[in-house]
């Protein structure tokens, strides 16, 4: 999916910016008037987060894309970006194994019998 787009630096109105070629606007169509940032990592590098509108069935998952946006932010920022491995796993899974959740549907928060 990944795929390479030439950009160019050109002077818009009173501001400068960049311009994307048709081609990327016709293989992803999504990004047709969406809004976005750009994040500096060092001098020379940069991150574009171009964000799609959004229809109804997606507004679900705008939680989970605005943590894991924030997440990744820190992660790039602190340098703290690690694979997450089986040992990981088993230690959590080894914390929550006698964890019992309550019935949901109970008012007194106490599990039915």
């Amino acid at each position: 999916m990944s795929h390479s787009y030439s950009i160019r630096s050109t002077k818009i109105c009173n501001s400068a910016g960049f311009r994307l070629p048709a081609e990327f606007y016709q293989e992803h169509p999504q990004f047709a008037n969406a809004d976005g940032w750009i994040e500096v990592l060092s001098p020379d590098t940069a991150i574009l987060r171009i964000v799609p509108q959004l229809d109804d069935d997606a507004e679900d998952s705008v939680l989970m894309r605005l943590f894991l946006d924030f997440a990744m932010t820190e992660a790039l920022k602190n340098n703290t970006l690690q694979p997450y491995t089986i040992e990981m796993s088993e230690a959590a899974r080894k914390l929550i194994a006698d964890v019992e959740l309550a019935d949901e549907s109970s008012e007194d928060g106490h599990r039915s019998p």
